[in-house]
């Protein structure tokens, strides 16, 4: 998991938030981390981040069982194309069966895959250098948003 938070952190405009106990965010997103793009460094407040890493179940979210210990789950914003290659599937058919406990394989998110994101559960050797490749792919889109956005020259406004 820190290996993937450094490399993000590595990314050019890259804003990594990991939130911690007595943080402004809510206790049960404490441990987790959001990876956006952020070239001046603020906390964006008008955008989703691109990449998420959650250390815990949610209530609405538990198919992953990340509640034992060592259990934690990358999850990932990609284009249509990207995520029908790598699930074999459209993101409007999640629906269908799938182990979302199985470790280090990319799969559609449990909760969030019918928008396009994938996930992946302790990312290990047959996954890691693709979750890399593809949060760099996430975070070049997102500077792409950002940079239709705004004018060139003029800071973002944090709402």
């Amino acid at each position: 998991m820190e290996q993937i938070i450094a490399t993000v952190r590595g990314f050019d405009g890259a804003l990594v938030v990991v939130t911690e106990p007595g943080s402004e965010f809510p206790e049960l997103a404490w441990g987790d981390a959001f990876f956006y793009y952020a070239p001046d460094g603020r906390m964006p407040h008008n955008v989703q981040p691109y990449g998420t890493i959650v250390t815990k179940n949610y209530p609405d979210d538990a198919a992953s069982d990340l509640d034992p210990p060592d259990r934690w789950r990358v999850n990932i914003h990609v284009d249509r194309a990207t995520f029908r290659k790598l699930t074999g599937r459209e993101p409007r058919d999640v629906g269908l069966p799938h182990d979302y406990a199985a470790a280090d394989h990319v799969m559609p998110h449990p909760v969030y895959g019918s928008l396009g994101w994938v996930a992946v559960v302790n990312p290990g050797e047959r996954t890691t250098e693709t979750v890399v490749r593809l949060l760099r792919g996430a975070h070049d889109a997102a500077g792409v948003r950002f940079a239709r956005r705004y004018e060139p020259g003029q800071p973002p406004e944090n709402d």
